[in-house]
């Protein structure tokens, strides 16, 4: 039963962010071989200017074994 979190930048639209719901949650059923129903998607908007405190640092900072796939980018690198 996944549960996938998405944080992403304020602007997008509601039918962009329940397109990327539904993509994520049709990839999931296929790389996980679960049900519709077993899966969730939550989406939280940040102000970009947020950005830095509210999801790198707690979220990707020092979490690099967590992390499946790493940003290419570090805002602390400024």
């Amino acid at each position: 039963m996944p549960h996938i979190n998405i944080k992403l930048a304020t602007g997008k639209s509601e039918e962009q962010k329940t397109r990327l719901a539904e993509a994520i949650v049709q990839d999931v059923m296929n790389a996980l071989d679960v049900e519709e129903e077993a899966v969730s998607v939550a989406v939280e908007e940040i102000r970009p200017e947020d950005w830095t405190e509210k999801v790198y640092r707690p979220d990707i900072q020092g979490q690099w074994g967590k992390l499946y796939i790493k940003p290419g980018y570090n805002p602390l690198k400024k």
